[in-house]
């Protein structure tokens, strides 16, 4: 059976862009970076209250990255999505979608990582 989660992986063909992207962009903790044995360059990020990690992977010997439209994403809370989008802007990654105002009272947003991947941005109801 499964104990918890642990990571998720991401592979990307463009390392450093995607780490400054994580890094400076959404403001994650690099916890550590290494090369595999089978030579896999990788690199974990944790966000703030989180326990699980993401983990970027660039290894050539796996072919062509392809993200697909809308496949898969990655979730993260922000305190204030309009100064999210402002710091996320002035970095080169504007708002791909939103905000958009939920049911809830929470208002989402979308950006765009390097290579493809979607982020949404969530903005719980006070």
């Amino acid at each position: 059976m499964v104990k918890k989660l642990l990571h998720t992986r991401y592979r990307v063909s463009d390392l450093e862009k995607t780490v400054a992207f994580y890094r400076d962009v959404l403001g994650l903790e690099l916890t550590r970076r290494h090369t595999s044995p089978r030579g896999s360059q990788l690199v974990f990020f944790k966000a703030p209250g989180s326990a699980e990690e993401i983990e970027i992977c660039k290894y050539d010997g796996s072919g062509e990255v392809k993200v697909g439209h809308d496949i898969t994403h990655l979730a993260f809370e922000v305190e204030d999505l309009e100064a999210f989008a402002k710091h996320s802007a002035s970095k080169g990654y504007p708002l791909s979608d939103g905000p958009t105002p939920t049911g809830s009272g929470s208002v989402i947003a979308f950006v765009d990582a390097p290579e493809g991947y979607e982020i949404e941005l969530i903005q719980h109801a006070p």
